[in-house]
């Protein structure tokens, strides 16, 4: 099956598969979230890929640290699909069995659906959602287990960790239901959602969260003393901040009259952007701030995940915790 793609760079044949592939790793055209393992898949497999391509060359990748096929040794642990993309053959390694425990918490709010009508249909949620597959497929990989927990007003949906493949599909499920069902209006109750899991998962894991971290609540101080709670139980913590940073953090809106809706309320302001952006720059930096130094203070890893910088931030930043919890 071929697909023909056209822009003013290129006007040529491709399969299907290196289409998507090339297509995730670029951020180009992010058009079909239907299949949602397939996405996830081709993410990990990239990355895998082009960790022997880059300074990361060696990078110690716990469910498969390859190396090069030597003449006469067995084939069954061939990576063919390396091969084929690579030309070369790479041998699989698979190191003894781990008891790490991830879970992953995902930010569903009404504010997460932002930009609404993007020109590569990818808001917030989309990208939070095939991160967070990536993150599961990578985990499977690892032999290790996983868990999802979905909130926004209230906890939604709250998995233990496990680690078999009916388990990874049923989460896949679960991420595929959430992108088929948008909803405006649904408020964030970071906070309060975050405590409850808190208190509900496994201690000593490892524990991912996917959100904006915009939380209707003004007592930010509560937000904050949300993340402490995961620390005092503890948790290994990676904030993964989901943002449009050219519009939500540099406010990049041309000069003239826009009506901006809260999506979360329905509130709706009319104005002329320049009319508020130094403003409006200098409050998001104000809190940015805080919410790095509030990271800083209880050891929490914050990593800025902006929709329009590719996944590669996310599995680099998750391996390199990884790897530290392991030493």
């Amino acid at each position: 099956m071929y697909i023909i793609t056209r822009n003013k760079d290129f006007s040529f044949y491709r399969t299907v598969t290196d289409f998507i592939l090339m297509s995730i790793q670029d951020n180009q055209e992010i058009r079909d979230f239907g299949n949602l393992e397939l996405l996830a898949r081709q993410v990990v497999e990239g990355f895998i890929i082009g960790l022997h391509k880059s300074p990361f060359h060696g990078f110690s990748v716990e469910f498969a640290e390859h190396r090069l096929y030597n003449q006469g040794e067995p084939t069954k642990n061939i990576d063919w699909k390396v091969y084929a993309r690579t030309d070369k053959m790479f041998v699989k390694r698979f190191e003894e069995e781990t008891n790490l425990r991830c879970q992953i918490i995902l930010d569903a709010s009404s504010s997460m659906y932002f930009p609404e009508n993007s020109k590569n249909n990818l808001n917030k949620l989309r990208f939070s959602a095939l991160a967070a597959a990536s993150l599961m497929n990578l985990l499977q990989k690892q032999r290790d287990a996983f868990g999802l927990s979905i909130f926004d007003e209230r906890v939604q949906t709250h998995t233990r960790c496990k680690s078999n493949n009916a388990h990874y599909r049923l989460m896949l499920t679960y991420l595929n239901q959430l992108l088929a069902n948008p909803e405006r209006n649904k408020n964030t109750a970071a906070a309060e959602a975050l405590h409850q899991i808190a208190d509900s998962i496994h201690r000593r894991s490892m524990v991912i969260i996917f959100s904006d971290m915009f939380e209707q609540s003004d007592d930010i101080d509560y937000l904050f003393s949300a993340l402490q709670h995961l620390k005092h139980n503890k948790h290994e913590v990676i904030l993964f901040h989901v943002v449009d940073k050219a519009k939500e953090l540099d406010f990049k809106f041309e000069n003239r009259p826009y009506v901006f809706i809260d999506m979360e309320t329905g509130e709706k302001v009319r104005l002329q952007s320049n009319q508020v952006k130094d403003y409006y720059v200098e409050q998001m930096h104000k809190f940015m701030d805080q919410l790095r130094l509030k990271c800083l203070q209880y050891k929490i890893d914050f990593v800025e995940a902006d929709i329009n910088a590719g996944f590669k931030p996310i599995l680099q930043s998750y391996l390199v915790k990884r790897t530290k919890m392991r030493i």
